[in-house]
């Protein structure tokens, strides 16, 4: 799968920091930045498509997604919007401490939703994001060490009550994965 040079840019800004998402119209945040310097240390992504993707009761066609993990232990579900109106719109499901029940089962706490708009400020050029509390879990199924990502399912409620929804299956094609730095594990793997 190959993704334009802007989706691309603006899809690892807004996994390396809080992003804040919007189309036409600017949904407001309540919550002051927080910002971190973690590096993301993996990603991958996925191919497919999105059969549901929800965000703050709009629906939208998602172009990608991809999981990112920072060297802090924080992991992004993202997804790059297919947002006519808006190339830089990214919606990610963000939390810590995620749990794998087996081999092909992966569960995330969601804790913060973090979107990504045009209409944020820019540096170097890219909307810097910003961030939104929120409750809730995305459950993914398959394993990125066989390559093979069945689907992946979030579902959040942000402290405004805005509610996020993804379901994105995959079309069967092996995941691309990209280990960038080693760090230390951050999920939690009874079969260890």
């Amino acid at each position: 799968m190959r993704l334009s040079r802007p989706v691309l840019a603006a899809l690892f800004l807004s996994l390396a920091s809080p992003c804040f998402a919007g189309s036409s119209s600017t949904i407001p945040v309540n919550n002051p930045p927080i910002r971190l310097n973690n590096f993301i240390d993996m990603l991958a992504l996925m191919s497919g498509h999105c059969k549901t993707l929800r965000v703050a009761g709009r629906a939208f066609a998602c172009k990608t997604v991809a999981y990112a993990h920072d060297d802090k232990g924080r992991v992004n579900f993202a997804v790059a919007v297919d947002d006519p109106s808006d190339e830089n719109h990214v919606v990610s499901f963000s939390g810590e401490n995620g749990k794998r029940a087996d081999d092909n089962s992966y569960e995330l706490p969601i804790d913060r939703m973090l979107l990504n708009s045009k209409t944020r400020p820019k540096v170097d050029g890219l909307p810097v994001p910003a961030e939104q509390t929120s409750t809730g879990t995305c459950r993914q199924t398959g394993n990125f060490a066989a390559k093979k990502v069945n689907d992946v399912t979030c579902s959040a409620t942000d402290n405004e009550g805005r509610k996020y929804e993804l379901l994105f299956v995959s079309d069967g094609k092996p995941v691309s994965v990209r280990r960038i730095r080693q760090s230390s594990p951050s999920i939690q793997d009874p079969f260890k």
